[in-house]
């Protein structure tokens, strides 16, 4: 069981993290015991807190919630359907604001550095920045492909190119199964909004 003492020595350590710059990184095993690291020496370990000197906005700590009300307003101002915004947020980056992948796309909305700075995107870790620059991304694509979803999910995940190369869904296992997974999770975030 958590205690007063746990939560103090965890919040004393994310200060000396702060004051260090350095990021930390957290696991918590099978018995409840949580591991804190600046050196993850194992897959096990994710990322706690981000090395003050690569934030470019001030701390704020963020929810599931705050994500979906991020979402949602973007999705909105952008003319977007906020369904499927949350849809593309859950296949790109399971709400994790500081994804990236091994492509070297990064945020919620997983843009490539090109496209961030295509959609004046200064600091892609940035929910609110990330989220706006998606969706207007999305939207682009959405009017490009004559607002055909699956097409512009495709294109979100191969590249407008491919999708005007090949007149259709590319070809490619990963694009393909990603229209699915956006799909299916579009149809779950609809019916839990009736």
């Amino acid at each position: 069981m958590k205690t007063p003492v746990f939560f103090a020595i965890l919040f004393s350590v994310f200060a000396l993290a702060r004051a260090a710059e350095a990021d930390f990184y957290s696991y918590t095993d099978s018995s409840g015991v949580v591991h804190l690291t600046n050196v993850p020496v194992s897959p096990d370990f994710h990322w706690t807190m981000r090395e003050k000197g690569v934030v470019r906005h001030p701390m704020r700590v963020y929810s599931l919630d705050n994500f979906e009300e991020i979402i949602t307003r973007g999705a909105r101002r952008h003319g977007v359907d906020p369904a499927l915004a949350k849809a593309v947020v859950k296949a790109e980056s399971g709400f994790d604001a500081n994804a990236v992948s091994d492509a070297g796309a990064k945020g919620l909305m997983q843009l490539m550095p090109e496209t961030a700075r295509l959609w004046g995107v200064s600091n892609v870790f940035n929910p609110e920045e990330n989220v706006d620059g998606g969706m207007r991304y999305l939207k682009y694509l959405l009017k490009l492909f004559s607002y055909d979803v699956r097409l512009a999910v495709a294109a979100y995940n191969a590249g407008e190119n491919a999708v005007i190369r090949y007149g259709a869904v590319p070809p490619f296992a990963e694009t393909r199964e990603y229209v699915r997974r956006v799909t299916r999770y579009r149809r779950i975030y609809k019916a839990s909004a009736k």
